[in-house]
C-alpha cells in the first residue's frame, strides 16, 4: 500500500493533532475536513485553516456550527477572515450572523465588501423558513437585450463567486425575472444571439414569503437544480439551489417522527439539548396521553360488573386495545409521509378511507383468526373465542377508520398531521376499543 493510501486510511484523531500535510490537501473533501477540524484544538484549527487553499477552506468551514465558524473567523487574520467569507456562499453567512451576538454580527459584516454587506443584511430581514431564509445572493443573471459574448464575458468575471452557473437568469431593465437559459444553450447558441431570443419564458419562481416547505416540494416535484426568489413585482433577488433545500426536506422529516412519538420536535440537536428542555418538550404530551389513559380506567370501571361475570375477557384486554394502537400507528405514519410528498391529499379522503377499511378487514380476519386461536389455547369457552375474535376485527376496522380520516381533516384545517402521533391514537383507540370489546361480549355471552 503507497503511502498516500495510507495517508487516507488514518484515523482522523491522528491526523488533527498533526502538522497538515500539502499531499494530504488535496484529498481530503470539505466534509472530512471540517470532521477533523472539529476535533481540534483552537491552536490547530488555526493552522489548518491558513494552510488549506482558500475555496477549499471556505467549503469545509461552511459544515461546522455557525459559533464555530464565528470563533474560527474572528481569530484569524483580517485579511485571510475577510476572504474566506467572500468564499462562504451568502445564505450561510446569513446563518452563521443569525447565530451570533449582533455585536459579533456585526464585526463579521465589517470584514464584507460595502455593496455585499447590503445584500447580506437584507438577507438577514426575511423571516425564519421562508424562501427569503433560504435563499443565496451568489447567483449570474444578465439582461435580456445582451448577446452570449457579452454574458460570456460577465460569467468569466463574476461567475467565480457564484454558487451555479450552469443556469443564467435573464433579467429586464428593471431587475424583473423574464426568463432563464442553460449555459449549454448559450454556448452553443451563435455568440450574438441575444438571450431574449433563446431564453425560456415560462420560469417557475417561488415569492420570497412562500414557507420553506412548499419550496422543498416545488424543486422535488419538477426535479430543479435551483429555484429562482422574486419580490412582489416579480424582480429577482435570489436563487435557492437543492442542497439548501436538502437540510430542510431533513429538518421536516425529524419534526414529523419526533412527533409521531408524542414528543415536541427538538430546536438543537441531541446532544446540545439539556435536561430541563427535554422534560419541557415531552411533558405536555405525556400529560395530554395520561389523562386519556385515565379515560380508559373509566371505560373499565363501568364495565366492571360484565367482568366480574366473566373473569377471562380480562385476559384479552392488553392484547385487542395494543391491536387497535398498533393498526392505527402504522396507518398515520404512512399517511404523514404521503401528505408531506403531496401524494395525498384532502379531496382523496374517501378513496383513503375505503382503501384503509379494505386493507383493515384483511388484516382484522387475519388477526381475528389468530385471536380465536389464541384464545382457545387458554382454555376457554369457544363463546369467548368467538368474542375475542370478532372484537379483533371490528377494533381494527374502528381504528383504520378514525386514522385514516384525522389526518386528512387536520391537514385540511391547516394543524400538523404529525400531532396525531402514534401514542395518542392508541390512548384514542383504547378506551373505543374497550367498549366495542365489552359490547360484543353482552352480545354474544347474552350478560
Amino acid at each position: 500500500m503507497d503511502n498516500a493510501l495510507l495517508k487516507q486510511h488514518e484515523p482522523q484523531s491522528v491526523l488533527a493533532n498533526a502538522d497538515p500535510p500539502a499531499e494530504l490537501l488535496h484529498q481530503l473533501q470539505p466534509y472530512d475536513l471540517s470532521e477533523m477540524l472539529r476535533e481540534m484544538d483552537e491552536k490547530k484549527r488555526l493552522k489548518w485553516i491558513a494552510a488549506l487553499p482558500l475555496t477549499l477552506a471556505a467549503e469545509a468551514l461552511e459544515y461546522l456550527e455557525p459559533e464555530l465558524q464565528y470563533e474560527t473567523l474572528s481569530h484569524l487574520d483580517g485579511n485571510l477572515a475577510s476572504m474566506l467569507l467572500k468564499q462562504m456562499s451568502s445564505d450561510m453567512i446569513v446563518d452563521m450572523l443569525l447565530a451570533v451576538h449582533p455585536l459579533q454580527a456585526e464585526k463579521m459584516l465589517k470584514m464584507l465588501p460595502e455593496d455585499y454587506r447590503e445584500k447580506i443584511n437584507a438577507l438577514m430581514r426575511y423571516p425564519e423558513y421562508t424562501a427569503g431564509s433560504l435563499m443565496t445572493v451568489d447567483y449570474v443573471s444578465a439582461r435580456a437585450h445582451w448577446t452570449g459574448e457579452q454574458t460570456l464575458r460577465h460569467i468569466r468575471k463574476v461567475g467565480g463567486e457564484a454558487e451555479i452557473i450552469s443556469y443564467i437568469y435573464v433579467t429586464g431593465m428593471r431587475g424583473e425575472l423574464v426568463g432563464i437559459v442553460s449555459l449549454k444553450e448559450m454556448i452553443l447558441a451563435h455568440p450574438q444571439t441575444k438571450l431574449a431570443d433563446i431564453a425560456k419564458k415560462d420560469v417557475i419562481s417561488v415569492p420570497a414569503d412562500m414557507e420553506q416547505e412548499e419550496v422543498a416540494a416545488i424543486l422535488s416535484r419538477y426535479g430543479f437544480y435551483a429555484l429562482p426568489v422574486v419580490d412582489r413585482q416579480n424582480r429577482l433577488i435570489g436563487i435557492i439551489t437543492y442542497d439548501d433545500v436538502v437540510e430542510v426536506i431533513q429538518e421536516e422529516a425529524t419534526e414529523d417522527i419526533q412527533k409521531l412519538g408524542g414528543s415536541q420536535p427538538l430546536s438543537e440537536p441531541y446532544f446540545k439539548t439539556s435536561v430541563w428542555s427535554l422534560y419541557r418538550k415531552r411533558i405536555v404530551w405525556l400529560f395530554i396521553l395520561f389523562v386519556g389513559g385515565a379515560y380508559t380506567s373509566t371505560v373499565l370501571e363501568s364495565y366492571q360488573s360484565t367482568l366480574d361475570k366473566v373473569v377471562s375477557l380480562s385476559f384479552f384486554i392488553p392484547l385487542l386495545i395494543g391491536t387497535g394502537g398498533n393498526t392505527g400507528s402504522q396507518i398515520i405514519s404512512t399517511l404523514i409521509r404521503a401528505l408531506g410528498t403531496e401524494e395525498v391529499k384532502f379531496r382523496d379522503l374517501f378513496r383513503v378511507i375505503r382503501k384503509e377499511l379494505v386493507t383493515g378487514l384483511l388484516l382484522g380476519i387475519s388477526l381475528g383468526i389468530i385471536g380465536f386461536f389464541r384464545a382457545e389455547l387458554m382454555d376457554v369457552s369457544v363463546a369467548i373465542s368467538m368474542v375475542v375474535s370478532l372484537a379483533a376485527l371490528f377494533i381494527v376496522l374502528w381504528s383504520s377508520l378514525v386514522s385514516a380520516a384525522l389526518p386528512l381533516v387536520l391537514h385540511r384545517l391547516k394543524i400538523d398531521p404529525a400531532v396525531v402521533s402514534g401514542p395518542l391514537i392508541s390512548t384514542l383507540v383504547d378506551g373505543t376499543g374497550l367498549i366495542i370489546y365489552m359490547s360484543i361480549a353482552k352480545a354474544v355471552l347474552h350478560l
